[in-house]
């Protein structure tokens, strides 16, 4: 294993729940309207920090998605998924963008995303 270099965000960024390491961009911000089975999450055009997983075909609400789970490259846990494909055309936006679900915010303590393990059909509204 080599040695782990975390980026350090200028600005307002959100952070790993459980480790507090830099994630996103409140700029980088697409979406607030993605939902978990246990609550919120938020799509995200880019983010730092994270380890991608391996892709697996997952069915949605929103459809048949190519998606890989994403993990903080500090701590290990799971903080969200990658959409790499939409099989639906009206889906096609969601391509290449992270939802995080496991964050809390650098700049409001009482803010933060539901904790609990994620189970491996969770979906999100349309933006």
């Amino acid at each position: 294993m080599g040695r782990i270099f975390v980026v350090e965000l200028d600005g307002q960024a959100y952070r790993c729940k459980f480790c507090k390491t830099h994630l996103a961009l409140s700029e980088d911000l697409v979406s607030r309207s993605f939902h978990c089975r246990h609550g919120k999450a938020y799509l995200f055009s880019n983010t730092v920090n994270v380890v991608v997983g391996a892709l697996e075909e997952r069915m949605m609400l929103s459809g048949l998605h190519t998606v890989a789970d994403i993990f903080c490259c500090c701590c290990g846990q799971i903080i969200g998924w990658k959409y790499e494909a939409a099989h639906e055309r009206s889906q096609k936006y969601k391509e290449g963008k992270f939802v995080l679900e496991r964050i809390v915010d650098g700049w409001n303590s009482e803010f933060y995303i539901d904790t609990r393990p994620t189970p491996t059909m969770s979906d999100a509204e349309d933006a």
